[in-house]
């Protein structure tokens, strides 16, 4: 529980703030600086291998660093998302999907306040990647809760949205990263 001298910030404070910033429960997190090039790296091959695996899904698609406003006193800027909807200017329905890849200085907020904030809003899967080690942990929601499908470093995880199903294919993607990083 928050005490009560701490200000409770809105979405009003949000968007007049400078840089960039993250909004939980009325608390103001600081983004860290720009991603290091191996975390842009794994953003990037996993967005565009959601890309390429809803080619033929009308309505799902995968975003990068887009605002979901969940309430007046949150909002949260993952990584990648996939979203079976059309979204306006931000998020503002759950994703079906959310990718968050660790930095240390986020790493922790990753772990625990974000996969509780996910869990109760109900986002289908929540997958945590270390850009360092190139392994993901994978997490489904079921009956409310968040359930470990696997730790991957390679191989496939099946993932069903609400209008698409296709393969998350961890080794082509961490192949990728590490042909870019060579």
């Amino acid at each position: 529980m928050k005490p009560a001298f701490f200000p409770n910030y809105t979405v009003k404070d949000y968007e007049i703030w400078e840089g960039d910033w993250e909004l939980i429960g009325g608390f103001p997190v600081a983004m860290s600086p720009a991603p290091v090039i191996s975390h842009q790296y794994v953003n990037g091959a996993f967005f565009r291998h959601l890309d390429e695996q809803l080619e033929n899904c009308a309505k799902c698609h995968p975003l990068q660093e887009s605002d979901w406003r969940i309430y007046d006193d949150t909002v949260v800027r993952p990584d990648t998302v996939v979203v079976c909807y059309k979204p306006d200017k931000f998020l503002t329905k759950r994703p079906e999907l959310i990718i968050e890849v660790l930095s240390p200085s986020t790493a922790r907020l990753d772990e625990t306040t974000k996969l509780e904030l996910y869990q109760t809003e109900g986002v289908p899967y929540y997958i945590l990647v270390d850009p360092t080690k190139l392994i993901a942990k994978v997490y489904q929601l079921k009956d409310g809760r968040y359930i470990k499908v696997n730790d991957f470093i390679d191989g496939q995880c099946p993932i069903e949205l609400s209008d698409c199903a296709f393969e998350l294919d961890f080794g082509l993607v961490f192949d990728r990263v590490r042909k870019a990083l060579d």
